[in-house]
């Protein structure tokens, strides 16, 4: 232990590297995840007296913190709408029933704002809360420099503890117990749910792909189309082709609107398959490829910036620019926080969209600088980066009195606010403030784990007396604060909201923010379909719930 305490890089990395194995083990659907693991092996070497600077958590934090935000913003304000108005709800209740819980505990046992801070955090399986409610109570003015450490170490012992029980708790409820409450068979609900969303189509799962894509290209020999122009053939196709390519004997010809087709000229189209399949009616016999009919289709991510598309369909999108069937520019996905839609004639389009457009490349170019701007997702833009994460920090130094009572949304909360801002902002024209998805979640993570780390290392030697005083009411804690919210969210959500039953099962995962629980209730469900109730609830809850520390604290301490 001696060479962790003189290199704390040492000790740091070994807890990430050592808790995140200990993570993976797994009981049965229950695995606790790498946080939970790091927390524990950390608490463990913690209680050696092993420790690491403090600034070191503040750094990670604020790095966890505004990842978390910038990741989930375009989503959160998207769903600032009517229509998710009734998961408002459910996260209302969560926010409602875990402050009154941990408030009316700490009350009944006595408990110090550490402990009751820690209950909140780990009993609502939500690791931001342990930064807030830890950044919150180093500004209580009250207490001595070794009260705020003793408290801070509480916080990370009783979330330990109650994180543990509240997750077995969660992947119960939500995946074993719910669907025989609601007396549904979850996989065949799931399907039936999903099947009626796409209009009676199944879509396809995460591994698979298309067997028959909607776009295709072929080659045809000209017999029946002899006599006719091109642009005469794409109107007797419905305009849903394009002629790419005419090869005459040796000579590769341009096809323009004018070009009359002679008997045996080799004729290349690109379209809907629909299309595709009634020009050999109109143009004769398919052949194989053919040397210099090949011409390559450019491919291009736009984001959707321009006002008019917002709330319109991609075929009201098409006709309103008639470049699309004149170049043979094709629409083939939408992305929209991280979620691909069909592209069919009736899916809408909001702001921010990501469309994957496909044709000739110089149509495809005109047609990009109308409907909107190419995405810049390839780099991290640092700039646009650090200055959020500085208008977060800035913002988090803000106090407002209520009454007596100085509240602050301290670093973690002007982090996740700012986040959610830049985010957001970003994706409404997405030609700056590029932060890949991938460097996104590494950095999320990182940032979580070092935190996480670091504060267990500091709340190490507190650890074991707390467990003396209060072991027997932490698991009971973690169990209840998960069973009393998720009831209730479960009866409101039925008989009043009218959730649907898969997507409710989900939405009451997400209000949990537990990924675990919503990862078992996919493999009972054997689709995705929970995760369309998820990802509303997680991350409105993923934003709410952190700011429930720095409350609790400040009620609790004032």
């Amino acid at each position: 232990m001696g060479v962790l305490r003189d290199h704390p890089e040492l000790a740091l990395f070994f807890c990430l590297a050592a808790g995140y194995l200990v993570g993976k083990l797994r009981v049965g659907p229950i695995t606790l995840g790498g946080i939970c693991g790091t927390l524990i092996v950390s608490l463990l070497i913690g209680t050696r007296h092993v420790s690491v600077d403090d600034d070191v958590k503040t750094v990670f934090f604020a790095l966890f913190i505004f990842s978390l935000g910038y990741m989930a913003g375009p989503q959160f304000f998207a769903n600032l709408n009517r229509s998710s108005l009734r998961f408002f709800t459910l996260c209302f209740i969560e926010l409602v029933c875990v402050l009154g819980i941990a408030y009316g505990l700490a009350k009944a046992f006595d408990l110090d704002v550490g402990t009751a801070a820690g209950i909140l955090a780990g009993a609502a399986t939500e690791s931001a809360v342990v930064g807030t409610a830890t950044e919150a109570i180093g500004k209580l003015s009250d207490l001595t420099s070794e009260q705020i450490t003793q408290y801070q170490g509480h916080v990370a012992t009783a979330y330990t503890v109650c994180y543990l029980f509240g997750l077995i708790t969660i992947v119960l409820f939500t995946s074993q117990i719910m669907p025989m409450l609601l007396r549904i068979n979850l996989a065949d609900a799931s399907r039936e749910l999903w099947e009626k969303m796409r209009g009676g189509h199944a879509g396809l799962e995460a591994d698979e792909r298309e067997a028959l894509p909607g776009m295709v290209g072929r080659t045809y020999l000209v017999t029946r189309a002899d006599g006719r122009t091109v642009g005469e053939l794409e109107s007797a196709l419905g305009g849903h082709i394009t002629v790419e390519g005419v090869k005459r004997g040796s000579k590769l010809l341009t096809p323009s609107p004018e070009l009359e087709l002679t008997l045996s000229d080799l004729v290349q189209i690109v379209g809907r398959r629909s299309a595709i399949i009634e020009a050999g009616r109109e143009i004769g016999p398919e052949t194989p490829a053919v040397p210099g009919l090949d011409t390559p289709l450019a491919t291009s991510q736009v984001a959707v910036t321009e006002k008019a598309t917002a709330g319109a369909t991609i075929d009201r999108l098409e006709k309103r620019h008639p470049e699309f069937r004149e170049d043979g520019v094709y629409i083939t996905d939408v992305l929209r926080n991280d979620q691909h839609l069909p592209a069919s004639a009736e899916t809408v389009l909001q702001r921010g969209d990501v469309l994957t457009l496909v044709g000739a490349r110089g149509g495809l170019n005109r047609l990009v600088a109308k409907i909107g701007a190419v995405v810049k997702n390839d780099s991290t833009d640092f700039v646009y980066i650090g200055f959020g994460i500085v208008a977060g920090s800035l913002l988090g130094q803000i106090v407002v009195k209520l009454g007596d009572v100085p509240m602050s949304l301290g670093t973690g909360g002007g982090c996740l606010i700012a986040g959610l801002v830049f985010g957001w902002f970003r994706s409404r024209k997405q030609t700056f403030g590029a932060f890949p998805p991938q460097a996104a979640t590494t950095l999320k993570d990182m940032g979580l784990a070092v935190f996480i780390a670091c504060t267990g290392l500091a709340a190490g030697p507190q650890a074991w007396p707390l467990l003396k005083e209060y072991g027997a009411l932490l698991p009971f804690a973690g169990i209840a604060m998960v069973l009393v919210p998720a009831t209730i969210s479960l009866v409101v959500g039925r008989k009043l909201l009218k959730i649907e039953k898969p997507l409710l099962i989900g939405a009451i995962a997400g209000q949990q923010c537990s990924t675990p629980a919503i990862t078992s209730i996919t493999q009972v469900a054997q689709s995705s379909v929970p995760l369309l109730g998820y990802t509303i609830t997680y991350t409105l809850s993923n934003f709410l719930l952190p700011l429930t520390g720095p409350i609790l604290v400040g009620v609790l301490g004032a």
